[in-house]
């Protein structure tokens, strides 16, 4: 349907998960299977989500993956913030990222209702 790569939102989604990877090598170690692992998985989870809806053959499908993946950014985003809360990154680090998620859910809710007008 949408050739997924030439998407903005798939591309800062690309950038955003890039980061979280990036910062969570900074996290503690006993932290490998835990929150490291889960916020990994779930900044992945954005672009894959956005890549998957595009490839589908309608736009209702293409809005419940984008769905899926403003699921995702909300998670992520509960899981930097408890990050932040633990202590285990600095505010300075987690900011960016916060402003990412902020940024990407505006685009991912006028992409929906983009799509939503279309049908």
């Amino acid at each position: 349907m949408n050739k997924f790569e030439d998407l903005l939102i798939w591309q800062k989604s690309m950038n955003l998960a890039q980061d979280v990877y990036w910062v969570s090598k900074e996290l503690p170690t006993e932290e490998r299977f835990g929150l490291t692992s889960q916020i990994r998985r779930c900044s992945v989870s954005i672009p894959s989500n956005i890549a998957e809806g595009a490839g589908r053959n309608s736009n209702k499908e293409f809005i419940h993956f984008l769905s899926i993946a403003n699921g995702s950014l909300a998670e992520l985003k509960t899981q930097l913030l408890l990050l932040l809360r633990l202590n285990f990154i600095s505010k300075e680090k987690i900011k960016p990222l916060i402003g990412m998620c902020n940024e990407i859910q505006k685009m991912n809710r006028s992409l929906q209702k983009s799509l939503k007008s279309k049908d």
